[in-house]
C-alpha cells in the first residue's frame, strides 16, 4: 500500500511546504510548466513526473525573402498536429521544429510547399561499406540503415560497396555509421571533395585484391596434395593401393587434417570471422554457408580419425578435401569477382583520373605552379599546349582547340578564344591560354560528373525490389533446406546414411548463391551508366535506365533541340541580269565586268548596311553573315520604318528597300520572277524577304533557324529503334509542318504556348503510354518533370537541367537514340544476369539436395557444388562487362539530309 501511495503522498508534502516558497517556485516555473503541461495532456510519462522525449528536425526552406515569409512559415508550422514550437531563422534559411511526438518531415514538407515555400533536402550521405559479400548483406544493412530514425531513403550498392541515404538534416551521419556497425559491418563516410580519400579508396581495393591473391596461392598450395591423396584414391585404383602400401590410410588421413585444418585457419579464416558471428545475430550470409559448410565436412571428418567409434558402422569416411577444396574454389571465385568489380568502376576512375593534380597560376607577376586545391575563384590559370584544364573558367588571352571529348563525347576539338568557356579535365591542344577560374572543387563540370554517375551507380531499380525480396530470407531458406536434406537422407536414406546426409547437406550449403543475385542488377548499371558517361550520356537518375526502355514517344522541342536555336541567314539569291554602279569594298571588285559571287556580295553590302540599323533578330542575323563574309558595312543615310511592310534607306546613294512581297507591290515591282524560290522557301517553312535597288527587284532573302545536321540521322535512328517522334513547339503550323516533313516527324504538336507543353505531354502519354521528352530551355524545365523520362541537352540551361533525368553533355540530338539504346542494351543484360542468377539456384539446389538419385543415382559432390557456385558470380560480372563495349546504333541516310 505504501508503494502505492508514494505519488500522492509526494503531492501532499510539496503542497504543504511553506506559502513563500510555493509562490517563488511557482513563478520561476511558469515557462516551462505550461509547456510541460501541454506534453503531459498526451504523454502518460509526464503525469508520473517524467517529462516526454522531445523531437527535433532542421529543415533548410527556399523562397523566403523577409519577415513576413518568416511568420508565415512558423505560422503554417505551428498548425501541423503535434508540433510544440516552431523557430525560423531568415539569414539561415532554417526551420527548427520541436515536437513530443516523432516528427514526420514530408507531411511538414508538404505544408511548407503549400505555404508557398520549398524545402531543399539535405544533400544525400554517401558511406562506404566494408563487410559485405553477397544479397543478404545488402538487404541487412538497408533494414538497418532504415530503421534510424529521419531516413527517407537507403539504397545500398554491392557492386560499389556503399550506400546511398536520404536522411534528415538532424540524423547525424554518425548514428548512421553506428547502425551499420551494429549489422555488423564496417563504414565510413565518402568525401567526394577528396581526391586523397578516392586514391586511398582505391589503393584499399587493390590491397584487398592482392591479399585475395596471396590466401587463394596458399589455399591452393595447400588443398592440392590434399585433393590428389582423396581423390586420387577414389578415381585410380592403383594410385589408392599405392598410398595404402607407402604412407598408409591412417598417416594419409593424419596429413590430410594438417593440410585442411592450415587452409581453414589461414585463408579460409575470413569466412569464419564474419560467417559464425552473423549466425550469432540470427543474421546468416554468404560467409556463413560456407563456414557452416566447410565446418561439417572438416567436423565429421576429424570425428572419423580421432574418434572413430563415435560413428555407425560403415559411414567412417573422411571429407578433408572437399573443406580443403571449397575454400581454394570460393576464393578463385572471390579473386575473379574483386577483378571483375574493378573494371565495372573504370568509367568513375577514368573521369577521377582527369583531374589535374596541378595548375600553374599569376601571382605577383610571375606564374607559379601550385596544387589544385589551392586555386581560388577568380584567380588567372595558365594552360600550356597538351595539359589538362585544372579549373572551369573564361578564356581571358590566346587562342586554341580544346579536345572536350571527354565531356561532350564529340571527337573534333572545339576552337577557343577570348570570351569562351572552358572545362576542366579537357585538353589544350596547341596554343597558350590564360584563363579565370569561375569554378573549382565540388562546383566544377567534371566533378558534378562524377557525382551525377556515381549517384546514378547507386541507384535501384525496380526491377530489384523483387530481388530484394527474395535475397533477404535467402540464406536462411537454404540452410533450411540443407537441414531437411540431411534428415530425409538420415532419416530414408541408403546406407551409409549418415554419409550420404552430410555430403548432400554440405553440396545444399556451398552450392546455393546469393551473391550472383546481388550483383546481377548494380554491375550492369555501374557499366551502363559509365558506358553513357564516355558517350556524353550521364543518367542523373539510375531508373531512367529502366523507364527508358519502355518509353513508345520521344517529344521534341523544336527550337535549340532539333535547330540551332538562334536565326541565321540560309538564302540569299540576286535577281539575275542585276546591273547597278557599285561601290566596290575591295580592290577585288574593281572589274567592269562583276562576276556573280561579286554582285552578291555587293548586294548583300548594301542590305546588311541598312539592317545594321535595326534591332530585329532577322537584322542581326544578315548583318552576321555580311561580317563573317568580310563585307564591311556603308555609312547609311535617312533610314525609315515602313510598319509592316519593311524598311528602307540610302546606302552610297542608292535608295534601298526591304521587306515583304507587300512591300514590293506597292512599290510596282513584280516578285514573280522569284516564284520558283519563293515557293521553295514556302515549303521549307521559311518566310521570303525581298530587297530592292533604286526601284529595281535585287534579290530574295531568307532568314530561319536552321536544323541541325545531326538532326537528321538522330531522328532516323529512334525510327530504327521502333520510336515515335513527336516535336512540340510554340512556332506557327506551317513552318512547323516543313521542318517535320523535312525530318519525317511523325506528330507535331504547334503554337503551343509554353505552359502548354505539360498538357500535350499528358495528351501524348494518355495516348502512347511512356514518353520522354527532350529540352534545353529553363521553358522546358515543367515539360522535363511531367515526362516519364526527361532529357536536358547539355548545352542549354542549368534550369533545364536539373529537371531532368539524363544530361546530354553534347548538342547532339543522336545523344538521345544513344541513351535509349543503352538502356535497352542494359535492361537486356539485367534480365540475362537475373534469370541466370535464380535459374541456376533454382535447378541446382535441388540437384545439391539428392533430388536425381532416385532416377538417376546422380549425386552432387561438394567439390562441383563450390565451383558451380564460383563460376555463377564470375558469369554475372562477364556477362555485365560486356556492356564496356557497347556501340549506339547508327543509320545510313539515303539522299542526304533534304
Amino acid at each position: 500500500m505504501e508503494s502505492k501511495n508514494t505519488p500522492s503522498s509526494t503531492q501532499t508534502n510539496t503542497q504543504a511546504s511553506p506559502p513563500a516558497n510555493t509562490e517563488t517556485n511557482s513563478q520561476a516555473r511558469t515557462p516551462s510548466s505550461t509547456k510541460i503541461s501541454a506534453q503531459a495532456s498526451s504523454q502518460d510519462s509526464a503525469q508520473a513526473g517524467t517529462p516526454a522525449p522531445l523531437h527535433q528536425e532542421t529543415l533548410s526552406i527556399q523562397g523566403m525573402t523577409c519577415a513576413s515569409c518568416v511568420r508565415r512559415v512558423e505560422r503554417a508550422l505551428l498548425k501541423a498536429p503535434g508540433i510544440d514550437s516552431a523557430a525560423v531563422n531568415l539569414a539561415t534559411e532554417k526551420a527548427t521544429i520541436t515536437s513530443a511526438q516523432p516528427i514526420d518531415v514530408q507531411s511538414l514538407s508538404e505544408i511548407i510547399k503549400k505555404a508557398g515555400y520549398e524545402v531543399t533536402p539535405r544533400e544525400p550521405i554517401e558511406l562506404s561499406i566494408d563487410g559485405m559479400t553477397c544479397a543478404s548483406c545488402v538487404a541487412r544493412v538497408e533494414r538497418a540503415l532504415k530503421k534510424v530514425p529521419g531516413v527517407q531513403v537507403a539504397n545500398v550498392n554491392l557492386t560499389t560497396e556503399s550506400a546511398w541515404v536520404q536522411a534528415n538534416e538532424s540524423t547525424p551521419t554518425e548514428t548512421l555509421i553506428q547502425a551499420i556497425k551494429k549489422a555488423g559491418y564496417e563504414a565510413k563516410l565518402i568525401a567526394h571533395d577528396d581526391n586523397n580519400a578516392l586514391s586511398a579508396h582505391q589503393d584499399k581495393k587493390a590491397q584487398e585484391e592482392q591479399l585475395l591473391k596471396r590466401d587463394l596461392i596458399i589455399s591452393l598450395i595447400l588443398a592440392l596434395p590434399v585433393f590428389i591423396l582423396e581423390m586420387g584414391s577414389h578415381m585410380i585404383p592403383a594410385f589408392h593401393h599405392w598410398v595404402l602400401h607407402t604412407i598408409g590410410q591412417y598417416p594419409s588421413w593424419i596429413i590430410q587434417f594438417i593440410l585442411t585444418t592450415l587452409v581453414l585457419i589461414f585463408p579460409g579464416r575470413r569466412f569464419y570471422e564474419k560467417g559464425i558471428p552473423a549466425l550469432f545475430r540470427f543474421a546468416p550470409d554468404m560467409n556463413s554457408l560456407v563456414a557452416v559448410g566447410t565446418l561439417a565436412a572438416y567436423g565429421f571428418s576429424v570425428v572419423a580419425t580421432f574418434a572413430p567409434q563415435l560413428l555407425p558402422e560403415g559411414t567412417i569416411h573422411v571429407y578433408y578435401e572437399a573443406a580443403a577444396v571449397i575454400v581454394s574454389l570460393i576464393l578463385l571465385g572471390r579473386y575473379f569477382e574483386a577483378k571483375a568489380k574493378g573494371r565495372t568502376s573504370q568509367a568513375i576512375q577514368h573521369l577521377v583520373g582527369m583531374q589535374a593534380k596541378t595548375a600553374r597560376i599569376h601571382r605577383d607577376n610571375t606564374v607559379v605552379e601550385v596544387p589544385l586545391a589551392q586555386v581560388k575563384l577568380g584567380d588567372s590559370v595558365e594552360i600550356r599546349p597538351g595539359e589538362r584544364i585544372p579549373v572551369d573558367g573564361e578564356v581571358l588571352q590566346g587562342l586554341s582547340y580544346v579536345d572536350e571529348s571527354m565531356i561532350t563525347g564529340e571527337p573534333i576539338p572545339a576552337e577557343k578564344g577570348t570570351g569562351d568557356k572552358v572545362v576542366g579535365g579537357t585538353v589544350n591542344q596547341k596554343g597558350i591560354l590564360t584563363i579565370r577560374a569561375n569554378a573549382i572543387g565540388e562546383t566544377s563540370v567534371l566533378s558534378q560528373i562524377i557525382r551525377m554517375v556515381e549517384q546514378a551507380q547507386g541507384s535501384k531499380l525496380a526491377i530489384q525490389a523483387l530481388v530484394d525480396k527474395v535475397t533477404m530470407w535467402f540464406v536462411p531458406a537454404v540452410m533450411s533446406i540443407a537441414a531437411l536434406t540431411f534428415i530425409i537422407w538420415f532419416a530414408f536414406g541408403p546406407e551409409p546414411a549418415l554419409t550420404f546426409g552430410l555430403v548432400n547437406a554440405v553440396a545444399v550449403l556451398i552450392i546455393a548463391c546469393p551473391c550472383a543475385m546481388g550483383l546481377a542488377t548494380p554491375t550492369s548499371i555501374m557499366v551502363g551508366t559509365g558506358r553513357g558517361a564516355e558517350m556524353g550520356v550521364l543518367f542523373r537518375k539510375g531508373e531512367a535506365l529502366q523507364l527508358l526502355q519502355e518509353v513508345q514517344v520521344v517529344a521534341v522541342d523544336k527550337t535549340g533541340t532539333l535547330t540551332e536555336g538562334k536565326p541565321s541567314l540560309t538564302d540569299f539569291h540576286v535577281q539575275e541580269g542585276v546591273v547597278m554602279e557599285l561601290k566596290p569594298s575591295s580592290s577585288a571588285e574593281k572589274n567592269a565586268e562583276l562576276d556573280r559571287d561579286a554582285i552578291t556580295k555587293a548586294v548583300l553590302r548594301l542590305v546588311a548596311s541598312v539592317e545594321a540599323k535595326s534591332e530585329h533578330p532577322i537584322a542581326v542575323a544578315i548583318v552576321q553573315a555580311a561580317q563573317e563574309q568580310g563585307i564591311a558595312l556603308a555609312p547609311v543615310e535617312n533610314f525609315e520604318s515602313l510598319t509592316g511592310l519593311g524598311i528602307k534607306a540610302q546606302v552610297d546613294g542608292q535608295l534601298v528597300h526591304i521587306g515583304a512581297d507587300r512591300l514590293m507591290q506597292q512599290l510596282g515591282l513584280d516578285v514573280d520572277t522569284f516564284s520558283q524560290e519563293a515557293q521553295r522557301l514556302g515549303e521549307e517553312g521559311k518566310t521570303p524577304m525581298y530587297a530592292a535597288i533604286d526601284g529595281r527587284l535585287a534579290a530574295i532573302i531568307a532568314v530561319a533557324d536552321p536544323i541541325k545536321e545531326s538532326s537528321y540521322a538522330a531522328i532516323a535512328t529512334l525510327h530504327q529503334l521502333g520510336l515515335k517522334v513527336a516535336m512540340i513547339t510554340g512556332d506557327n503550323r506551317h513552318t512547323a509542318q516543313a521542318i517535320a516533313k523535312r525530318l519525317q516527324i511523325d506528330q507535331v504538336e504547334a503554337e503551343v504556348l509554353p505552359g502548354g507543353k505539360v498538357d500535350t505531354l499528358k495528351q501524348l502519354q494518355a495516348q502512347y503510354g511512356r514518353v520522354a521528352f527532350v529540352g534545353d530551355g529553363i521553358n522546358d524545365a515543367p515539360a522535363l518533370a511531367q515526362a516519364d523520362v526527361g532529357l536536358a541537352i547539355g548545352t542549354g540551361t542549368d534550369v533545364a537541367i536539373e529537371a531532368a533525368d539524363v544530361v546530354l553533355m553534347s548538342g547532339n540530338l543522336q545523344g538521345v537514340s544513344n541513351a535509349i539504346a543503352l538502356s535497352k542494351a542494359t535492361m537486356r543484360n539485367i534480365r540475362q544476369n537475373l534469370f541466370w542468377a535464380f535459374v541456376y539456384n533454382i535447378a541446382l539446389i535441388p540437384i545439391a539436395a539428392g533430388a536425381l538419385y532416385p532416377s538417376f543415382e546422380v549425386l552432387l559432390s561438394p567439390i562441383f557444388a563450390a565451383g558451380a557456385m564460383a563460376l555463377s558470380s564470375v558469369f554475372v560480372l562477364g556477362n555485365a562487362l560486356r556492356l564496356k563495349y557497347f556501340e549506339p546504333p547508327k543509320v545510313e541516310l539515303q539522299g542526304g539530309n533534304a
